[in-house]
């Protein structure tokens, strides 16, 4: 099942509100693209992330079948409008994270890089996702239907 619409765009809302707000949204579609330190990953890649805004920061998380994971983290207060439905999110941190036998390992990397997202009523939803840090670089890129569900009212 795709993420409705109606599910999408608090996520959108949520980015450029003020930095306090705190949201978690899960997106559903398929990972097209994931690269982790300059390694493709993307074939293990899950057709879900998770779009969370926590104080000032907004973050993109991708996970993976294989128990790695990458988030794409900057503040929301640097959010800039690319084009009427297209927003630019400045990233200064990536965190990659890894299974192991110990739990999951997760070190935070500082950053230089971009997401890009549009907006949700204009059909597929793309959230693009590059930055590069001392280890290397790391690319993400997912796209989901945004649909309205059943019984909502047309906008």
């Amino acid at each position: 099942m795709k993420t409705p619409s109606a599910l999408i765009l608090p996520v959108l809302v949520a980015l450029a509100s003020p930095a306090g707000a705190q949201t978690a949204i899960k997106l559903e579609g398929t990972c097209e693209k994931l690269i982790v330190a300059g390694l493709d990953v993307t074939q293990n890649c899950k057709d879900t992330m998770m779009n969370t805004v926590s104080r000032n920061r907004t973050s993109f998380d991708f996970s993976a079948w294989d128990g790695r994971s990458l988030s794409f983290s900057g503040s929301g207060a640097q959010q800039e409008r690319t084009e009427e439905t297209d927003a630019l999110q400045p990233i200064n941190l990536v965190v990659p994270g890894e299974k192991t036998d110990e739990g999951v390992v997760r070190g935070p990397l500082a950053a230089v890089g971009s997401c890009s997202f549009s907006n949700p009523q204009e059909g597929k939803t793309a959230i693009t996702c590059e930055a590069t840090s001392a280890k290397g670089r790391y690319e993400a890129r997912f796209v989901t239907d945004a649909k309205t569900p059943p019984g909502a009212p047309k906008p």
